[in-house]
This record gives C-alpha cells, structure tokens and sequence, in this order.
C-alpha cells in the first residue's frame, strides 16, 4: 500500500494498516481523527443535525466492516468520504419531500470559468452584515441548492478537494464535477443577490 496522507497532512498508512489487520484501537484513531469532518460533511448535504449523527455511525460502521476491501488506492480518508456522501444522498431519497436526480445525471456545460474558491470570508465584506449574519446567508443559499449540486460544491469550496478527488467520490467525470460547481454557483449568485439590494453591490466581490 502507498504511502496516503490526509488533507491536513497526517499520514494515515501505518494506522490503516494496523486497522486492516483487526487492530480495533488503530481504526478508533481513524475515526477520532476524522469523525468532525465526516459529520460536517454529511450535516452540510442533508441539513439535518440528527440525520448527520446517523451517517457519522453508519460511515464508520461500513468502513470498519468493509475494510479488507479498501485497496489503498486512494487515501483511506478519500474513501470513507464516498461512504458518507453516499449515506447522506440515501438518506436524502427517503425523505418524500426531497426527490433528488440520479447521481449519474450528466450536465455538458463543464467550463471551469469562475474563480476557485468563493467560501473565502474577507475583512469587512459588506457594512450593513455583520460577519455572522453573511455567513447565516450564505450557510442558507447552500443548504437551498439541489442535493446535486450541493455534494459538489461541499467538497469543492468547503471541503476545498481536489475537481479529481470530487470526481472519485461522487463517480463522476472531472467535467461533470466542473459543469455542477459552476451551476451551483450560479445559483448561489442569483439567490445571494436578493440580499444585497444596493445598486452595483455583488456579494462575490466580499466572498
């Protein structure tokens, strides 16, 4: 197995290893180590503090019982957060009152033509919100946008993986990832905008 090393820069191959051969105390590093993540994550896909906690478990229980399977070909933490974006795109399909599109959708509009990262808070962004109250807005918009493309710019511009790591966790095409963050964008521009009523203001230019 290749060295991996998680975003944060903690080599996980030595307790993956240990974990894989039954070590229990190795893999509860693992977890310890990522649960946060895991939880936000799955918090930010479906909304819901209680439906978060529920993914938390179950991430962590298929990974545990399902690691024999994991190959080491991409990073263990790459991997336990395709489970909990699948966990939380189920989660979401059972709710009557949240259909969601087949995650095989394909959208051919994948130029990358706006700015990376927008999820950026800058100092004083707009006098009339304070801090908080911009990232309430913003916190809002985000939870509004279709599950779709809410997965995407989650790991995109909050998460801030790679188009490529976006892509393996959601199993889709690098374009694709592109197509979806820029509409999702796009839609956070146009819902942003209706609080910002002040002639020639842009919310992005203070993101």
């Amino acid at each position: 197995m290749a060295s991996t090393t998680s975003p944060a820069g903690f080599n996980e191959t030595p307790l993956v290893a240990q974990a894989r051969k039954g070590d229990l105390s190795a893999f509860t590093q693992l977890v310890e180590k990522y649960e946060g993540k895991i939880f936000r994550l799955a918090r930010h896909i479906t909304n819901s503090q209680e439906d978060a906690e529920d993914i938390l478990q179950e991430t962590f229980l298929k990974a545990y019982e399902h690691l024999g399977e994991f190959q080491g070909n991409s990073k263990f933490y790459t991997w336990i957060v395709r489970i909990a974006v699948n966990e939380s795109l189920m989660k979401l399909r059972k709710r009557k009152s949240d259909r969601t599109v087949s995650l095989d959708e394909q959208i051919d509009t994948g130029e990358d033509v706006i700015a990376r990262e927008i999820a950026v808070w800058e100092d004083n962004p707009e006098d009339q919100y304070s801090q908080t109250e911009l990232r309430e807005i913003l916190d809002e918009a985000v939870k509004s946008l279709p599950p779709i493309f809410r997965s995407v710019f989650v790991l995109r511009d909050i998460e801030e993986l790679s188009s490529e790591e976006t892509a393996e966790i959601l199993g889709l095409t690098v374009p694709a990832v592109k197509s979806r963050l820029l509409r999702a964008r796009l839609k956070l521009r146009e819902k942003l905008t209706r609080y910002f009523k002040r002639k020639g203001d842009d919310i992005f230019d203070y993101l």
